[in-house]
């Protein structure tokens, strides 16, 4: 994330806090929360680029002016969000990209507009976006800099910043990191510095066991703004590339698919949901007759399911519930016709009773 000795940062969108209608205990709350932004382990993410005439109007606080920021990115800028697509699929992970050129039918919508700085969305906030909309942008020149790129689609599958992990125990000075990051390039707002750098995510959200200071989530800092751990106040820079505790953290969460384990799911047969949090069940359903079908889990747990059909070889998703934080099960109500294969993924978060727990289709 440097270009030209001066360090660009990635500026993370906003989201509202995920809130909860129930009361309910920590560990719980804990599963949903390091969960909640991660996607169905076989997912496809599909992913296109802004062309044509697509803008945003700026106006220029100072004379009111109008001025047109274009999203379109040069072919040297494209293939080198291709290139990093690759290196993350090339870690062996069960999630697939694929780029398409309908945006409509793509979530991460990516857009290449100067000067407003890089960011994408987390994970699964990324549904909640207009289609017309970007979910990820790159605002400087990052055709040599394929750190910055690693970063977003980190994010986009699920990350969160690495610095901000409360197990690092770092100490800001505060007030420097503020007037570092209000002065160029960055002229970052005090919220914006707090939202992205100062501000400590969830313990409950955070990956792995430790502070991990090599991450392609971690941003560099600059002299003088880490007061402790004390061998950093000279500055911090992550070593190039994917480290090895994102490699580990990617396998985790995401471990190639071995389709030959799928379990085969019948009507009115119950499976058996024996997962620990975390873990995903993947089961095929070949229906004998063309008709609307449900598909529900049962039990004390909190799980997201995803349905998909099975087009030429690629899994094309239909349908998908989440009930974790709320006091029901998981539930899909599709048409399903004779002749097609579909995929049933389930994801656990939390399991509240030791009994057994199960998914049936009807």
């Amino acid at each position: 994330m440097k270009k030209q000795n001066e360090i660009y940062y990635c500026n993370l969108p906003q989201m509202p806090l995920r809130t909860f209608d129930i009361p309910m205990g920590p560990l719980r709350m804990g599963a949903i929360l390091m969960m909640a932004k991660k996607w169905v382990n076989g997912t496809k993410l599909k992913y296109a680029f802004f062309e044509g005439d697509s803008f945003y109007t700026q106006v220029t606080k100072e004379n009111g002016q109008q001025s047109k920021i274009f999203w379109k990115g040069t072919t040297a800028e494209k293939n080198a969000v291709r290139k990093a697509f690759k290196k993350w699929k090339n870690q062996d992970i069960g999630l697939e990209f694929e780029e398409t050129e309908d945006r409509l039918e793509a979530i991460i919508r990516i857009g290449f507009a100067k000067g407003e700085g890089s960011w994408s969305y987390v994970g699964r906030d990324a549904w909640d976006i207009p289609k017309g909309q970007r979910t990820m942008n790159f605002g400087w020149d990052i055709i040599e800099d394929q750190d910055t790129i690693l970063h977003e689609i980190g994010h986009a599958m699920g990350f969160p910043h690495e610095h901000q992990n409360p197990k690092a125990g770092i100490v800001w000075d505060e007030e420097a990191v503020y007037n570092a990051l209000a002065g160029p390039p960055n002229y970052w707002s005090r919220d914006k510095t707090f939202h992205n750098i100062i501000r400590k995510i969830s313990p409950d959200e955070v990956q792995g066991s430790s502070w991990d200071p090599n991450s392609i989530m971690h941003y560099p800092f600059g002299a003088n703004m880490i007061i402790s751990p004390p061998e950093y106040k000279n500055g911090l820079s992550p070593e190039d590339g994917l480290s090895q505790r994102d490699v580990t953290w990617v396998k985790q969460f995401y471990p190639k698919l071995d389709k030959r384990r799928f379990i085969e799911l019948k009507p009115f047969r119950s499976e058996v949901i024996s997962l620990n949090a975390g873990d995903q069940i993947n089961l095929e359903f070949e229906p004998e007759e063309s008709r609307t079908y449900t598909i529900r889990t049962f039990g004390d747990m909190d799980t997201v399911m995803v349905l998909s059909e099975i087009i030429d070889g690629e899994n094309e998703y239909l349908s998908g519930d989440d009930d974790s934080g709320e006091e029901r099960n998981s539930v899909i109500k599709e048409k399903l016709l004779n002749g097609k294969k579909y995929i049933v993924n389930i994801r656990l978060y939390y399991k509240t009773s030791s009994g057994d727990t199960c998914v049936m289709v009807y």
